[in-house]
C-alpha cells in the first residue's frame, strides 16, 4: 500500500470521530435547549425517573456483558 492510502485511512478515522462527537454534542444541546414548562415534579415523577435511570444502567450492563461473550 502506498503512503497516500495510509494517510487517507488515518484522516478518515479522525474525521469520522470528530463528526460523531459533533453529532452527539448537537443532540445533547437540542435536548437541553427547551426544557419542559411544567410545574415542579412531584415525588412520584422523581421515583419514576430514578427507576428509568436504573433500568437504563442495567440495559447498558447487559449489553456490555453480551459483547464480552461474543
Amino acid at each position: 500500500m502506498s503512503v497516500n492510502r495510509y494517510v487517507t485511512m488515518v484522516v478518515n478515522t479522525v474525521i469520522r470521530q470528530l463528526v460523531n462527537i459533533g453529532v452527539n454534542k448537537g443532540f445533547t444541546w437540542l435536548s437541553r435547549r427547551n426544557p419542559p414548562k411544567t410545574p415542579a415534579a412531584p415525588a412520584a415523577d422523581a421515583r419514576q425517573r430514578q427507576q428509568a435511570r436504573e433500568t437504563a444502567k442495567r440495559a447498558r450492563q447487559a449489553a456490555r456483558i453480551t459483547r464480552r461473550l461474543r
